[in-house]
């Protein structure tokens, strides 16, 4: 599941359990245009919505927000694809930096 895209992943739960688009819009309490495009991966969704899916569809909150978040991660190195490995071992360092740093600043 989390190779796919966060909208792959949305909508092909919502085709396992062969539901329309209208059901789990309203399910969901956000419009039915607003759940096709987050599907299309043209409109990204909240984190009160990322969590409204996970318990609809009864799947892990962890993992959407996983999803959601590497979308943007690899969307964004996409377009710097000459660089896309050495993107991500530096940003994986940096991550570490960043973390050791927040603490020191506490």
């Amino acid at each position: 599941m989390l190779e796919e895209t966060f909208g792959d992943t949305v909508k092909k739960l919502r085709e396992d359990r062969k539901l329309p688009l209208r059901e789990v819009a309203e399910a969901l309490k956000i419009d039915t245009s607003m759940l096709g495009k987050i599907e299309k991966n043209s409109r990204k969704p909240t984190k009160h919505i990322i969590g409204k899916f996970a318990t609809f569809f009864e799947v892990s909150d962890k993992d959407l927000t996983i999803a959601f978040l590497s979308d943007a991660v690899a969307f964004r190195v996409m377009e710097e694809e000459d660089f896309s490995s050495e993107v991500f071992k530096v940003a994986e360092e940096k991550v570490k930096y960043l973390k050791t740093k927040k603490l020191l600043d506490k």
